[in-house]
């Protein structure tokens, strides 16, 4: 026994003295690779970044083309593109609800790839209509609302539908990915739109974001993930949204979360929605500096997608979320101070801080929720949540076209952004101000008693 027992130990040194060269070898190389790209060597969660990283660049273009096209194309006052911005959002006020319990019901990759070709086929009427002669505000508002309608449709597939092509553990990678290229996309979007404009006409940055709905609408065909969708009795619409509310509403990290999203997203898409008429007509910027200095802002989102998962593990998830929602919103002020010359520094940087610490705690909090909520309510919570946070942009984008008509574009930002820097107190009258880390597994069936599918 003793002897085998010496065996064993000669053998394990041997052995360890085997292993040492291979630390810097071929397998290690693979090893470090691996841990390099992470979820991006899996075929499907691949496929459906490129097609979402196609998507998002197209979406930031769209973002600063669309109003470019009415104030360069149609001369369209501040009140006019308020209400365009508030157009894009309004289909969560009107379908929203609705949308998560048919989502509930139905093939999640279906349901994005017809959200995909609506989208296309509403950018691309734009450029129809201009060889036609006929373009005119009411048609970009028209746009507007078919590609929000079809926006709510995918995003609330899409929540529901990346568990199901990633496991639990690996969500916050997911989401850090996703969120990361979305940003990248949101840096170089607003360039291009800026380029597109002074070299071809804005109208040419809505043609890139038609295609970059084929491009995603052809990575979502080649996903080989067969999603399985749970059977479930069919009950009344209704009853089937008033579960997803409910069970928003019992908890107290899903409803604090939500009311600060409502609050934040008012006051940032009522700031948003003046930003070029700010930068083109208060600072006095042309087109293509405008976006080129919209671009320059979406770092943060960057910064903000890449610090999210090192952030969690440094401070704690719940303490990240809390730094990256709350401390940094009063950095927005700054941005109302800007100015042209040194005064843009002030812009960027403020801009910079916001949206990284919003981008970090959306990637945190978006995890969370995905391994949190169960699968067979997720389109309902989610758009329960999505309701309410993006039901409130419209009314935030004529909030300030309200204001900058009034009095001006500077006041109406100082206004917003005021607002935006007081939302953080709703996080720290929840239970979030006291937890280190968000819990961790599914929620208890205490925590969704009363609701169906449990």
């Amino acid at each position: 026994m003793g002897g085998a027992g010496r065996a064993g130990r000669r053998a394990g040194a041997r052995h360890r003295v085997r292993l040492r060269p291979r630390r810097t070898g071929p397998a290690m190389t693979t090893v470090t690779r691996a841990r390099r790209f992470g979820l991006l060597r899996q075929r499907d969660f691949r496929l459906l970044w490129i097609g979402e990283s196609a998507s998002s660049l197209g979406s930031a273009v769209t973002t600063v083309a669309l109003p470019l096209v009415a104030v360069t194309v149609l001369d369209a006052s501040a009140f006019a593109v308020s209400v365009l911005a508030a157009a894009v959002w309004l289909p969560w006020l009107l379908v929203g609800l609705p949308a998560g319990a048919w989502v509930d019901r139905l093939p999640r990759r279906r349901v994005m790839l017809a959200a995909d070709w609506a989208s296309m086929a509403a950018f691309l009427s734009v450029p129809a209509a201009a060889l036609l002669g006929v373009l005119g505000i009411v048609q970009l508002v028209v746009v507007a609302l078919a590609a929000g309608t079809a926006k709510v449709f995918f995003a609330t597939a899409y929540r529901a539908y990346l568990p199901s092509l990633v496991e639990g553990p690996d969500l916050l990678e997911a989401n850090a990915k996703l969120q990361g290229s979305e940003q990248v996309a949101n840096l170089a979007g607003p360039g291009v739109a800026g380029l597109l404009a002074q070299l071809v006409s804005a109208i040419g940055g809505l043609v890139v974001d038609a295609a970059s709905f084929a491009v995603s609408a052809v990575c979502l065909m080649r996903v080989k993930h067969v999603e399985t969708v749970e059977p479930r009795p069919r009950r009344r619409l209704r009853s089937e949204i008033a579960d997803g509310l409910r069970t928003v509403l019992r908890d107290p990290l899903l409803r604090g979360n939500m009311l600060y999203g409502c609050v934040a997203n008012l006051a940032l898409t009522g700031y948003q929605s003046l930003l070029v008429i700010f930068l083109i007509g208060d600072i006095g910027l042309a087109a293509g500096p405008t976006g080129a200095l919209i671009a320059a802002t979406s770092a943060g989102g960057v910064v903000g997608a890449f610090a999210a998962r090192p952030l969690a593990a440094w401070l704690g998830s719940a303490r990240a979320v809390l730094l990256g929602k709350a401390g940094l919103a009063p950095a927005g002020l700054l941005i109302a101070c800007a100015d042209r010359g040194a005064g843009l520094v002030l812009f960027v940087a403020a801009s910079i801080a916001i949206i990284a610490g919003i981008v970090a705690g959306n990637v945190i909090f978006s995890g969370f929720m995905q391994s949190y909520v169960p699968s067979e309510l997720m389109g309902r919570v989610s758009t329960s949540v999505q309701v309410v946070n993006f039901g409130a942009i419209p009314l935030g984008a004529l909030l300030a076209g309200t204001l900058a008509e009034a009095f001006s574009v500077r006041a109406a930002l100082w206004v917003m952004l005021g607002v935006f820097a007081l939302s953080g107190l709703i996080l720290l009258a929840s239970p979030l101000r006291r937890l280190r880390d968000l819990p961790a597994g599914r929620m208890t069936g205490e925590e969704v008693s009363g609701t169906a599918g449990t």
